[in-house]
């Protein structure tokens, strides 16, 4: 969800300030773009260095720096934002902010800031529970900040209670959370496979294909996008995924179809991009296979077509999304598979299209809906491909609400 997202990240001046390099990795490895806020006294417990290191952004301290004069703007980095996070928030910054005032680059900022701000506080259990402290948080709440609340545990003053900052974890939650908010899927289930299968001949070989799973995993990634709550499940394949999705592993048409049934009663939307084997050998051998004839046959049986399968069971509220690759008779072929296996839409992949197909990262697609209509786009990345894919399926799924 904080995928290209620009997020300003105070540090003030506690114990806590080791874990900023932590949520720093984290925004980093959610795709969001970080630059770090120091005070003077967040200083003495992390350098400016590290986090800027982990952020790939220089880390500003102050207004100005006193060798070069170069001046940090604190209106432009307010309006780069798109969030604001203060984490930990010290007493004397949450006094600062919900009074006003501005002695340093961080209150300046938030002052500036046309985003959501999120502070997430960190004290010693007295400091936190003091009447000031709370006043000042509901100040900061009535101007419309969100406060991350703090954990219970022990403390640096050895004491055991409430004012611990939270996790790392918990904050990018909220952030999360936060970037979900007005999104049009906001709610809603989607279930994608992708990549191929792998049919097992002995230990050492399998009958598989050439999909490489990009297609799946660029759709799945659209739909996280959207707000939805998005399980992917995929056969073997580099490609990675966000942490904002659920990813399920598996290897053969057998283990996708088990995955598919235990996750499709609770989808809305159910996209299956996977390139899953029609045929795998009647026995895998327990050991590998020896050359040791001139020739050698393997018995094959039909794999259960899952898509059919799921076609049977769906419910007039679920949407199910097939996928077509063909090499001749195209258009008739996926307006066979559309109305025979209970689709809401196909989409067309036919190999003799330049740009299309496996492995590379370009497709062309046309998509049928259930009254043979059809949408007809041009070659693009993958990327942009499953843009329009989960589109015309966003239509749908608005239309039907």
């Amino acid at each position: 969800m904080l995928e290209n997202k620009n997020i300003i990240l105070g540090v003030c001046g506690s114990i806590a300030a080791y874990k900023s390099a932590i949520l720093v990795r984290l925004l980093v490895k959610a795709g969001a773009n970080v630059k770090v806020i120091l005070t003077a006294d967040a200083a003495n417990f992390i350098t400016p260095l590290t986090l800027a290191t982990l952020s790939k952004n220089p880390v500003y301290t102050q207004y100005f720096d006193a060798e070069t004069g170069v001046w940090s703007n604190h209106v432009e980095l307010g309006l780069w934002a798109d969030f604001m996070v203060i984490a930990p928030a010290s007493a004397n910054t949450l006094a600062k902010m919900a009074t006003g005032i501005c002695d340093n680059l961080l209150t300046a900022v938030y002052l500036s800031a046309k985003c959501p701000v999120f502070v997430a506080p960190a004290m010693d259990l007295d400091m936190w529970k003091h009447e000031s402290t709370q006043q000042n948080i509901e100040k900061l709440l009535s101007y419309e900040n969100e406060v991350i609340p703090p954990g219970k545990g022990e403390l640096a003053s050895g004491l055991y209670g409430e004012g611990r900052m939270a996790e790392p974890e918990e904050i990018l939650s909220f952030l999360n959370e936060a970037a979900k908010k007005g999104l049009p899927l906001l709610g809603k289930k989607v279930l994608v496979t992708a990549g191929p299968t792998y049919e097992a001949i002995d230990p050492v070989r399998f009958i598989g294909n050439h999909s490489s799973g990009k297609m799946g995993f660029a759709i799945a990634a659209v739909f996280a996008d959207l707000g939805a709550e998005v399980t992917l499940i995929t056969g073997p394949t580099a490609e990675k995924a966000t942490t904002a999705i659920k990813r399920i592993d598996v290897v053969s048409a057998a283990d996708m179809l088990e995955a598919c049934k235990a996750e499709f009663q609770q989808s809305d939307i159910m996209v299956m991009s996977a390139a899953v084997a029609d045929y795998t050998p009647v026995t895998a051998a327990s050991q590998k296979i020896k050359k040791t004839n001139p020739e050698f046959s393997l018995e094959l049986k039909k794999t259960e077509d899952i898509l059919a399968t799921l076609g049977q069971t769906k419910t007039a509220q679920q949407i199910l999304v097939g996928f077509a690759l063909e090499t001749e008779n195209e258009e008739a072929y996926a307006k066979a598979k559309l109305s025979k296996k209970n689709l809401d839409l196909i989409v067309l992949n036919s190999l003799n299209d330049k740009g299309a197909g496996f492995k590379g990262d370009t497709n062309k697609i046309t998509i049928f809906n259930k009254a043979a209509e059809k949408v007809v786009f041009e070659t693009k990345s993958k990327n942009e491909v499953a843009k329009d894919i989960c589109n015309e399926i966003l239509k749908l799924a608005l239309s039907a609400s």
